[in-house]
């Protein structure tokens, strides 16, 4: 991959479309990222304010006609980097981001870039429920709305309102405003997993509610994370996506198999939980993908069950 290419294409779009990033170049992955693993990245694009869809459409473009892959990353909290790294231009969002609440008819709108948590702590300060299922919660807006994110028997669909994504269209990428219907989602699925496409700015409906309530139930369940070890070593949370054919949770399934503190490497299945994988300090990547594909071999052997990852693996494999 050729690091000048990538750079004649991005001063060239900040040119046209002037706007505030930041760039880094041989970008080490781990540090962006709840595992905590990862080779570099051949380029990272953090944009810090306005202006920023216009540039990112025209470097989408160009690096599209250079065949110059492009990766999107959230707050790296549901992927695993291989240890080689990422080739290409990662546009982090992470700088794309709110700190105040922005309503519009009803909803509170949130740049993707948005840390979950942040963003529940501004509904609840604006005195809107709705969003209390998402504290504590690592990541960013816009993965949560990619994902799905589901927790506490809630998704984020059952409060999505309008999504605006830039898109790949007829080979060229434009902005468009999508109002979204519950029935396109699933569990941990989104219809934007089959788009082309970043995810800029999502609206939510919400409820008006009592402002200490929505704090209460908040603080509850982030008490309830941190009991079940979410916070105690770097991870990516639930490993396999729960499947109701399977009569019971996966965790309990891999738990039955006498898995938990089971390692490879310094990758380890939690001796407190069944479906997370830990770093117990220097896990490369290499180690939790074959930890990840061993347990889903032993579940399969014993018990029949094909388990689905819910971490995906992105970069040079």
């Amino acid at each position: 991959m050729s690091i000048i290419k990538i750079k004649e294409i991005i001063d060239q779009c900040l040119i046209n479309n002037p706007c505030s990033i930041r760039l880094f170049f041989d970008e080490p992955m781990r540090s962006h990222t709840t595992f905590k693993v990862g080779g570099n990245a051949d380029c990272l694009v953090r944009p810090i304010g306005e202006g920023f869809t216009a540039f990112c459409i025209e470097l989408l473009n160009n690096a599209n006609a250079e065949k110059i892959p492009v990766f999107i990353l959230g707050g790296g909290a549901n992927i695993v980097v291989s240890d080689k790294g990422i080739r290409g231009i990662v546009i982090d969002m992470n700088g794309w981001k709110d700190d105040v609440c922005r309503t519009e008819k009803g909803k509170i709108i949130f740049k993707s870039g948005t840390k979950i948590d942040d963003a529940a702590i501004i509904a609840g300060n604006a005195s809107l429920c709705g969003l209390e299922f998402l504290s504590g919660m690592p990541g960013t807006i816009g993965g949560a709305v990619w994902m799905n994110a589901r927790c506490y028997g809630s998704e984020v669909a059952d409060v999505l309102g309008w999504v605006e994504i830039i898109v790949k269209e007829k080979n060229k990428y434009v902005i468009k405003k999508i109002n979204v219907k519950k029935k396109d989602f699933d569990y941990k699925i989104s219809p934007f997993q089959k788009m082309d496409c970043i995810i800029i700015k999502a609206a939510f409906k919400l409820k008006d509610g009592d402002k200490e309530e929505i704090f209460a139930e908040m603080e509850e369940i982030k008490e309830d994370r941190q009991k079940k070890g979410h916070y105690d070593f770097p991870c990516a949370g639930s490993v396999f996506k729960n499947n109701k054919d399977f009569g019971k949770p996966v965790g309990k399934i891999i738990d039955e198999l006498g898995l938990k503190g089971f390692q490879i490497g310094e990758a380890q299945v939690a001796p407190f939980h069944g479906n997370i994988i830990i770093n117990t300090g220097n896990a490369k990547a290499a180690d939790i993908r074959i930890l990840t594909e061993d347990i889903a071999k032993k579940v399969k052997d014993a018990k029949g069950f094909v388990l689905e990852p819910e971490i995906i693996f992105v970069g040079e494999w």
